[in-house]
């Protein structure tokens, strides 16, 4: 009965998401642990987190209540599907070219270790929140940077402003360099944590999210922005890509408001 007990013990103390864990590990780990799988997520999840404002944009032109949503100002209409299609040709090239290569070789520097024992749902929640403010941060100073030297504006980052009222494709859609850096940013900022595997995932996956939304040209009901006041949202990047001396932090507001280049969005 003893022994019994014994082997019962590490099951009642094993994390919720041990099964979970498990179940992505089982026969995959030679994917897992492929060098081309960070560069590969970030490109399907960027796609796939666009669809949902593909069906607006779509919507838009036919729809009264879908137009309202849209920020207007000077904006026009939706983005065409072979505007969405030209991106979309434009952000997989760049992948393929540069993104993937790069980042592969990257991966290999780090060596990833894939751990036995899945985080506790309290470790995945730190190492998540951890990661989007180390990189909110690292950006924040980045972008600045890239505003600030004509030469890093003009060469890199230009490209992105192309699109003086983004849509949510255009997220990715901005020069080998800028794509690339933003890529690194990320990766780095989960090694700087030491992120489990599983809270890195989930942590691309928020960031992706929340830069697709960042993007969209719209002002949803139910943007994340107005649940949570600290991010800043779609209306928040679209005055910068409107005025481009404003707003320059992606995610949060604080450094904004730090450094005095938030501008606040009228209601």
């Amino acid at each position: 009965q003893k022994a019994h007990l014994q082997e019962q013990q590490p099951l009642a103390q094993a994390p919720v998401l041990q099964g979970l864990w498990e179940y992505v590990k089982s026969g995959q780990e030679d994917v897992l642990r492929s060098p081309y799988l960070p560069a590969s997520f970030a490109f399907l999840a960027h796609v796939l987190l666009c669809a949902p404002f593909l069906t607006l944009d779509a919507l838009g032109s036919v729809c009264l209540r879908v137009r309202s949503w849209r920020m207007t100002a000077g904006s026009g209409p939706p983005p065409s599907l072979s505007r969405w299609l030209e991106c979309f040709c434009r952000v997989l090239y760049k992948y393929v070219t540069v993104v993937l290569p790069v980042t592969a070789l990257f991966n290999t520097l780090i060596n990833l270790k894939l751990p036995d024992v899945a985080p506790s749902c309290w470790q995945l929640c730190v190492e998540v929140v951890a990661c989007l403010l180390l990189f909110d941060m690292l950006f924040f100073m980045w972008h600045y940077v890239m505003h600030r030297v004509s030469w890093l504006y003009r060469n890199i980052h230009q490209m992105h402003h192309q699109h003086h009222t983004p849509f949510a494709l255009a997220a990715q859609d901005c020069s080998s360099a800028e794509l690339l850096s933003l890529l690194l940013l990320s990766l780095s900022s989960a090694w700087m944590v030491g992120c489990h595997p599983l809270s890195e995932a989930l942590f691309h996956l928020i960031n992706t999210w929340l830069a697709v939304e960042d993007h969209c040209g719209y002002d949803l009901p139910w943007a994340l922005h107005r649940l949570l006041p600290c991010l800043g949202g779609a209306p928040h990047h679209h005055a910068h890509h409107s005025l481009q001396t404003i707003n320059y932090a992606p995610l949060f507001t604080h450094w904004d408001q730090l450094f005095g280049t938030y501008r606040p969005v009228n209601e």
